[in-house]
C-alpha cells in the first residue's frame, strides 16, 4: 500500500522560502518517478516538478528557477525547496508516485504579507 506523507507547509511572507519534505513507503522508493503537484481551490492539480529514479529533474514554467526537487533514496525521501515564494504560490502541495498516481494528503503553503 503506497503511503506519501508530507510535510513542511506554512504561512511565509513574499519573498521567502519553505522546504516540504515527503516521506514514503509502501513501495521501492528507489525506483520509483516521483513529482510535486499543487492544486488551489476551483483549479485543476497541475505539476510542479518531476524528478526520474537516476535523479534527473523537470520543472513547470511556474517554478521559473525557484524550486529545488531532490530525492533521498537512503530514507525514501522527496523534498522540494522553495525559495523567493510569491502569492501566486499559495496552494496544497502534493506528493506523487508518478507510476501508480498515487498522493498524499498534501501540506498547505501559505504566500501572504
Amino acid at each position: 500500500q503506497v503511503q506519501l506523507v508530507e510535510s513542511g507547509g506554512g504561512l511565509v511572507q513574499p519573498g521567502g522560502s519553505l522546504r516540504l519534505s515527503c516521506a514514503a513507503a509502501g513501495f521501492t522508493f528507489d525506483n520509483a518517478v516521483m513529482a510535486w503537484y499543487r492544486q488551489t481551490p476551483g483549479q485543476e492539480r497541475e505539476l510542479v516538478a518531476s524528478i526520474s529514479r537516476g535523479g534527473l529533474t523537470h520543472y513547470a514554467d511556474i517554478t521559473k528557477g525557484r524550486f529545488t526537487i531532490a530525492r533521498h533514496n537512503s530514507n525514501h525521501t522527496l523534498s522540494l525547496q522553495m525559495n523567493n515564494l510569491e502569492p501566486e504560490d499559495t496552494a496544497v502541495y502534493y506528493c506523487c508516485r508518478v507510476h501508480t498516481m498515487s498522493f498524499g494528503q498534501g501540506t498547505q503553503v501559505t504566500v501572504s504579507s
